[in-house]
């Protein structure tokens, strides 16, 4: 039950400022704005880019926005390149901020039986649950804390992160260049790699280090 609760209650922690600031965060970081704010930091554009998407564990901020925006400034490949990193790097430092509290943290917070499922849940399909979040809003920021809280293998958690984070850092790089007026082909197309990948790298994963 707390396992559920936290999960519950981590979303809200994303869904409430959104809700708060929805008119603010969408008019600075609708794609226009997202530009015209990235460019105001000039060369450092691509640090403000990589910081910002990593603001998104704590902000609702609208990342693939940010993403466009790269890929309109740098082109689909570096573009696409400073995407990823910035995407990979909130990820994992979900991920680390929740594995800091420990094991008797964890334990603190979940109680014992929850966190025993936790670790049984993101052992058996953590890998799956991290690379498809990182399509969707709110849950890519609450499963990797999820996973790190309950201490699922770095190695397992950041080639999973790693699989979902640079399909969709290239495919929005791709889109904010090109200006895709109607992008839902490409993401969709894009969005199927992950789970393709996935699948080779888990293989690989099981016949390199057995699991």
């Amino acid at each position: 039950m707390r396992l559920f609760l936290l999960f519950l209650g981590l979303v809200a922690m994303v869904l409430i400022p959104f809700f708060i600031w929805e008119d603010t965060l969408m008019a600075a970081f609708s794609q226009e704005g997202s530009i015209e704010w990235l460019s105001s930091f000039g060369i450092w554009a691509w640090a403000a880019g990589i910081i910002l998407l990593m603001g998104d564990l704590f902000l609702p901020i609208p990342a693939t926005l940010v993403m466009a925006a790269l890929g309109y400034l740098y082109g689909p490949i570096i573009g696409g390149i400073i995407s990823s990193v910035g995407s990979f790097m909130a990820g994992a430092f979900g991920y680390w901020l929740c594995r800091l509290f420990g094991e008797k943290g964890a334990i603190w917070l979940l109680g014992e039986k929850d966190f025993e499922k936790g670790q049984n849940l993101f052992g058996r399909v953590g890998g799956w649950l991290v690379v498809l979040s990182r399509w969707l809003p709110v849950f890519p920021e609450v499963i990797s804390c999820m996973a790190g809280l309950t201490r699922m293998k770095p190695l397992h958690f950041h080639l999973a992160l790693a699989t979902g984070s640079i399909p969709m850092g290239f495919t929005y790089a791709i889109i904010g260049q090109m200006g895709v007026d109607s992008p839902g082909l490409a993401i969709g197309l894009s969005a199927g790699l992950p789970p393709v990948i996935w699948i080779v790298v888990r293989l690989v994963m099981k016949r390199r280090f057995g699991y």
